[in-house]
């Protein structure tokens, strides 16, 4: 084994008891056993399915369920500080973003990266069924591990470790390009990603759509939407002004809401593209009229694989990109319940604990 630094043999990590608290346990620092290595957290961020799934109420049942007493943050970045026996591409002072699904490595997704579409019983994911980052260590398996690349930032490589890599995988399915109006329902973290991302694969005009005024001023002051329109009742017909009574050629909805949903459908022209990543609720439309005679595709996502968030790596780099500028909020460890409470408003952009 090699080490870095001298290792406590304890630590404090934060749990969600999922009654909208958050606390605090004390946990021992895991040695890293066979094609494992251990990771000294630098940024974790706080993603929409924790809040939603976790942090209100433990929603998710069985596998895929929150374990109660593990370690919350599934989007973690560091450095690896030790590395057990058998390792074969990482070592000691590695700057590394953590995949956050451990699958088991053998079944045809995992073997194409897609560890989140695993379904064999040894599927675990960071922060839900084994310890995640919101601790000062991390054991992890290192085929999950990405390579963090200068001169990316730590809180950079949090947000691409689930959010930004989501964004990526929904606009490269269903084929951004500079030819495209791209329509963005909701603008939370996820959505303020797909309008900075669609904007760097060429996208000419973005419309991004939010109930929270908060998140629309956010979107207008980063410059990543052309047009941040307040959604309500008049949306769709403001969507069609804006493209001449056509709509937009591609769109993600990022909410999970089902007037979102529904925007984001009728808000695409003919032969239109639609994303679904935004998790939970469902929609309701005219399949006909809606989907069928204009010929449109709708193609759900989840997640990315490894391959393509390595590859959002190095074109982020490319193109002088930093996720870390859709953040507004950052604390401390020990401030992890005002973290989650103000994640949970859904008033703000990114949220991040730091090391």
């Amino acid at each position: 084994m090699a080490t870095i630094t001298e290792i406590p043999a304890t630590m404090t990590g934060a749990i969600l008891p999922g009654n909208r608290t958050v606390e605090f346990a004390t946990f021992p620092v895991p040695a890293p056993g066979p094609g494992q290595v251990l990771v000294r957290m630098r940024a974790s961020s706080i993603c929409g399915s924790d809040i939603r799934a976790i942090y209100r109420a433990h929603l998710g049942k069985g596998p895929e369920g929150y374990r109660p007493g593990t370690v919350a943050g599934h989007e973690p970045c560091g450095e690896i500080v030790k590395t057990g026996p058998s390792c074969k591409e990482f070592k000691v002072g590695d700057r590394v973003i953590l995949y956050h699904i451990s699958g088991c490595g053998c079944c045809d997704d995992c073997k194409a990266g897609y560890m989140i579409s695993c379904q064999n019983e040894a599927r675990a994911a960071y922060g839900w069924q084994r310890n995640g980052g919101h601790a000062p260590y991390l054991l992890a398996e290192e085929n999950t591990c990405v390579h963090l690349p200068e001169p990316l930032t730590f809180v950079d490589g949090a947000l691409i470790a689930c959010g930004f890599g989501t964004a990526w995988e929904a606009l490269t399915r269903i084929g951004v390009s500079g030819s495209d109006r791209l329509l963005v329902t909701g603008l939370g973290p996820v959505g303020l990603a797909v309008a900075m991302l669609g904007r760097a694969l060429g996208a000419r005009e973005i419309v991004g759509v939010d109930t929270s005024p908060e998140r629309t001023d956010l979107a207008r002051k980063l410059g990543f939407a052309d047009h941040a329109l307040q959604g309500d009742a008049a949306t769709l017909e403001r969507i069609l002004v804006l493209t001449a009574g056509k709509g937009c050629e591609a769109a993600v909805d990022c909410s999970g809401a089902a007037p979102a949903r529904l925007l984001a459908i009728k808000g695409t022209r003919r032969w239109g593209r639609i994303a679904f990543v935004g998790e939970g609720s469902d929609v309701h439309f005219d399949v006909s009229p809606d989907l069928i005679h204009p010929q449109k595709t709708i193609c759900g996502s989840w997640v990315t694989s490894l391959g393509h968030m390595a590859a959002l790596c190095e074109r982020l780099v490319r193109w002088g990109l930093h996720p870390e500028v859709t953040v507004t909020h950052r604390f401390q460890l020990g401030d992890a319940a005002e973290a989650y409470r103000v994640a949970d408003e859904g008033a703000s952009g990114k949220v991040v604990i730091t090391f």
